[in-house]
C-alpha cells in the first residue's frame, strides 16, 4: 500500500482519514486540533507537525477544512502545504469552496509544476464514514486515475465533472438539490402531522416511488424522531448556500427555492440553532404553523 497526506480532521475529514488508514494505506496527518488525529495516530497513522511536513512527506495530500479561507490557510499560508510541494505533487480538495477561487487556488499550484484536483464530497457523516461519498471532481483525468487507489476507499461514486473549478460548481448544483429537498421533505412531513398521519407509514409509502429522495430516507425519520443530530450543520449548510448564491448571481441565474432556504437557516442561526443538523430546517416551518413534527398535540 502506499503512502498519503490528510489535512482536516473534521466531521467528514476525520472519517476519511480513517477509512484510509483502516485499508492499510500509510497516512500522515494534520489538524488545527491536534487531540482530533490521537485515535488515528493510535491506529496507525503518521502525524506531521506541520500541513508543509504532510506535503514534504506525501506526493499526494487529500484537504477537507470547512471554507475558502481555511484551504487558502493551510495550503498558501506559514508553513502551508504549498511549501512542501515537489514538481510532480497532487492537490486533492475536498472541501466546498468557491468555483472562482478554485481555479486561483488551482493554477498557483500548477505553476509550482503541481497539480490540483477540486474534489468536493456529499454523503454526509453517515456516507464519510461507510466510505461510500460522492466525489465529483475537476482537474485532469490522469491525475484523478493516479488517486483512484485512495479516492475508491472514501467514495462509491467517483465522476470526473469537466476541468478544474467544475467540481466546486457540480457541489453547488448538489446544494440546490439538497436543501430544496429538505424543504419538500419538512413541507411534506407537516402536512402529514396536520392530518394525523402515521409518519413512519407515510414515509413507507412514498419513499419508493417518485417521491423518493436521499434526504427523505436518511432525514425523515430523524425529523420525526426529532433528532437534530448533525450529518451536516446549519452553519456549514448556509456556507455552503452562500457559495451557491454567489455563483448563480455570478452567472445570472435565478435560484429562489434556494434564496428561500437560505433565509429560513438564517432564522434559525439566529435562535441559536446553527450546529443543529440541516434537516432541522423543518423548525422555521414549525414555529410559522404552530405545531411540530412528530410531537403529539
Amino acid at each position: 500500500m502506499g503512502g498519503i497526506g490528510f489535512v482536516g480532521l473534521g466531521i467528514m475529514g476525520h472519517s476519511m482519514a480513517r477509512n484510509l488508514v483502516d485499508a492499510g494505506h500509510t497516512v500522515t496527518v494534520w489538524n488545527r486540533t491536534r487531540e482530533r488525529s490521537d485515535d488515528l495516530v493510535a491506529a496507525g497513522a503518521l502525524l506531521a507537525e506541520t500541513p508543509r511536513g504532510v506535503a514534504e512527506s506525501n506526493d499526494i495530500v487529500m484537504v477537507c477544512v470547512s471554507d475558502t479561507p481555511d484551504v487558502e490557510a493551510v495550503v498558501f499560508g506559514p508553513q502551508g502545504i504549498a511549501e512542501g510541494l515537489s514538481p510532480g505533487s497532487l492537490v486533492i480538495d475536498h472541501s466546498t469552496i468557491s468555483p472562482r477561487a478554485t481555479k486561483e487556488f488551482a493554477a498557483t499550484v500548477n505553476e509550482a509544476g503541481a497539480s490540483w484536483l477540486d474534489a468536493p464530497i456529499s454523503g454526509g457523516s453517515e456516507g464519510a464514514a461507510k466510505g461510500t461519498l460522492s466525489i465529483m471532481i475537476g482537474g485532469e483525468a490522469d491525475q484523478i486515475e493516479r488517486a483512484r487507489e485512495y479516492l475508491e476507499v472514501i467514495g462509491a461514486t467517483i465522476t470526473h465533472v469537466g476541468p478544474q473549478g467544475a467540481g466546486q460548481l457540480v457541489k453547488a448544483v448538489n446544494q440546490i438539490l439538497v436543501v430544496v429537498n429538505q424543504l419538500a421533505v419538512s413541507e411534506a412531513l407537516l402536512l402529514a402531522q396536520a392530518g394525523d398521519l402515521d409518519l413512519a407509514a407515510t414515509l413507507a409509502a412514498v419513499e419508493g416511488g417518485a417521491a423518493g429522495s436521499w434526504m427523505l430516507s436518511n432525514r425523515g425519520p430523524q425529523m420525526i424522531e426529532r433528532d437534530w443530530r448533525p450529518g451536516f450543520t446549519i452553519d456549514l449548510q448556509q456556507k455552503d448556500l452562500r457559495l451557491v448564491l454567489e455563483a448563480a448571481d455570478e452567472l445570472g441565474v435565478p435560484v429562489p427555492g434556494t434564496a428561500l432556504v437560505f433565509q429560513l437557516y438564517r432564522a434559525l442561526q439566529s435562535q441559536g440553532l446553527g450546529s443543529e443538523g440541516n434537516h432541522a430546517l423543518v423548525k422555521a416551518l414549525e414555529q410559522m404553523s404552530g405545531f411540530s413534527v412528530g410531537e403529539d398535540g
